[in-house]
């Protein structure tokens, strides 16, 4: 039951990793939901109170209950912590990649802007690398294949940020470090060429780890949008059609690419 729940708040709160998660088979349905849903779970905390203080409570405790399931505790009545308990003792790499994605979301709790590239670099890494690394592995991804899954998830969780960017203003953030438009064209194409190397080395990355990668199957698309007309991010007119979007992942899908 506790994997239903966690399918259910995917599919309500996710669209693009439920239906990737959808195409792979049951078997590495069952590893995917419980990160995805404790990702949902992460990224929801900083927006769950106004002040600042009591959002970083709210991440403190996906911190700590993390490294508690770890550990070998329980947290029962929770249907995401019981259904990533068996996946965290299982693989001890995992709970660290999380705590460090739950970390870099304590950003999100503040209006203050990313000090500089590096830090926001720092913050896809951590978020949307942390999250993708830690599904391929679920799917048995080696190391050797780190840097790759890392560079695909940088650029997807660009253009996941690019399209969310009219949000976050209208929440009283300022998401750039630089909202010139050509900056913001130029930070596209660096997300695309993170993606183009990627999908170079998509040798090194086994056919059964590959499902990992498809929630941004759409994503160099997006980027390409937001690169050749920057003004679309603040227009909130980045997204794809829902037909372009399953027709992207059902091609990476049939072809067992990403």
């Amino acid at each position: 039951m506790s994997l239903e729940a966690c399918a259910a708040s995917v599919e309500a709160g996710d669209p693009d990793r439920f239906a990737a998660t959808m195409a792979t088979p049951a078997a590495a349905r069952a590893a995917l939901w419980p990160l995805y849903a404790a990702n949902l779970e992460i990224a929801r905390a900083p927006w769950a109170a106004r002040e600042p203080q009591v959002a970083e409570m709210r991440l403190q405790w996906w911190i700590d209950t993390l490294e508690e399931l770890a550990a070998g505790q329980d947290r029962p009545g929770h249907a995401v912590t019981e259904a990533l308990a068996p996946a965290l003792r299982a693989d001890p790499g995992l709970a660290p990649l999380l705590t460090g994605l739950a970390e870099a979301r304590r950003h999100d709790c503040r209006a203050e802007p990313f000090p500089n590239a590096r830090a926001f670099d720092a913050y896809l890494d951590a978020t949307s690398g942390n999250l993708m690394w830690a599904a391929a592995r679920a799917l048995g991804a080696p190391e050797r294949c780190e840097a790759t899954v890392r560079d695909f998830a940088w650029g997807a969780g660009l253009a996941r940020y690019l399209e969310a960017a009219p949000e976050l203003v209208a929440r009283g953030r300022r998401p750039f470090v630089d909202p010139d438009p050509a900056a913001l064209a130029a930070l596209a194409g660096a997300g695309r060429d993170r993606i183009a190397r990627a999908r170079a080395a998509r040798a090194s990355i086994p056919p059964s780890a590959r499902p990992a990668l498809w929630p941004g199957a759409s994503a160099a698309a997006i980027l390409a949008r937001a690169a050749a007309r920057p003004e679309r991010i603040a227009a909130a007119r980045l997204a794809l059609s829902p037909f372009r979007r399953r027709a992207s992942l059902l091609g990476r899908a049939l072809a067992g690419t990403f």
